[in-house]
This record gives C-alpha cells, structure tokens and sequence, in this order.
C-alpha cells in the first residue's frame, strides 16, 4: 500500500498491524466506530532515529512538515482535583497551554505532564503519544487547522511508526473538543 503521504516504505491499514501498536490504540482501532473506516487509518513503520522533525521531513518528505501534529498530554490542578487533557496541535505549531487549554479545564494552573505521568497514565511511549486509544474520560482538545487537513501524521502510541489519520477524525474522537486558537 502507498501511504497517502510522505515517503514511507512500509504502510498498511491500522487494523492490519495491531501488533505494532501498544494495547490502548491498537483496542481503540480494534473496535473503531467513526464515520470513517479503520482501514482509512494507516499505519507506517519508522526509525526512532529520525524523529527529529526536520530530519524527519527530510528523510520522509517535506509535505510532512506541514500535515504534522503533536498530541501532547497537560495537566490542570484546582485546589487538589487534577486534571488530565491531551491536546493535539500541527507540529509548527504550540499549545496554548496556559490560555485555551488552562481555562477549558478550568484550572488555575496547567502545565504539560510529567513523562512519567503521560506514559503512565496513556500506556504509550514518550515521543509517540497519540489520540487514539486515551484513557475514557480524558478530553481529548483538538486545534481546527488539524481537522481540516485530508490526512495528517501523528504518533502511534511507539516511537517507531506513526500513523496517517483523515483530520476529521480527530473531532470524532472520544471525548474531542475541537478549540479554535489551541495551537498558536
């Protein structure tokens, strides 16, 4: 199968490479409901070593860099109630971390995760967090510019692989809050 984009040489339908995923996201494609099949989700396999992003685009392709997302895991506190959110931004882009995101869990102070607390609590790898596959219950805040791309490269829950997911799938997703000005 060719990925629908960048340069990738292995890729295939998420539902065909769940052993390639870690148990939440790959139990999240296993009983997939969104108005878009599984098997538009596409997982690509490839080298931890070149996660840096413009090595990355390099090596992958350059149409990456703008069809990148970053899912990243924040933490709200009010009084002694935590709150837990991901947010998922474009990769050229930041999230507005003590404005949008802080006020949507109305929380006095909100800070991204500690490593430990993200991989802990999602059951992924640092540096591959994705979306799909959260803990229930976590709102999952999404920038508009992400759902609105025909396909975007996001983290497959492993350093190595990502996976290429049709933006609106992301505003279908459990618990999503589609946020305007979330990534700035």
């Amino acid at each position: 199968m060719r990925a629908p984009l960048g340069n990738f040489d292995h890729a295939a339908p998420a539902p065909d490479r769940l052993d390639e995923l870690p148990r939440p996201v790959a139990e999240a494609v296993r009983h997939w409901r969104g108005s878009v099949p599984a098997e538009r989700i596409v997982h690509v396999d490839t080298d931890p070593r070149w996660a840096d992003t413009a090595v990355f685009v390099e090596h992958y392709g350059q149409d990456l860099l703008e069809r990148s997302a970053n899912c990243v895991v924040v933490s709200g506190r009010r009084g002694a109630e935590t709150r837990m959110a991901a947010c998922v931004v474009l990769s050229t882009t930041r999230v507005d971390v003590n404005g949008v995101v802080r006020r949507r869990l109305d929380a006095r102070k909100a800070s991204f995760a500690a490593v430990d607390v993200a991989t802990g609590l999602t059951g992924m790898e640092y540096g591959g967090i994705t979306p799909i596959g959260l803990p229930e219950g976590w709102p999952v805040l999404v920038d508009p510019a992400v759902v609105d791309l025909p396909y975007v490269l996001v983290g497959s829950g492993r350093r190595r692989g990502k996976l290429l997911v049709p933006g609106k799938v992301f505003a279908e997703l459990p618990g999503a809050v589609v946020l305007k000005g979330l990534g700035t």
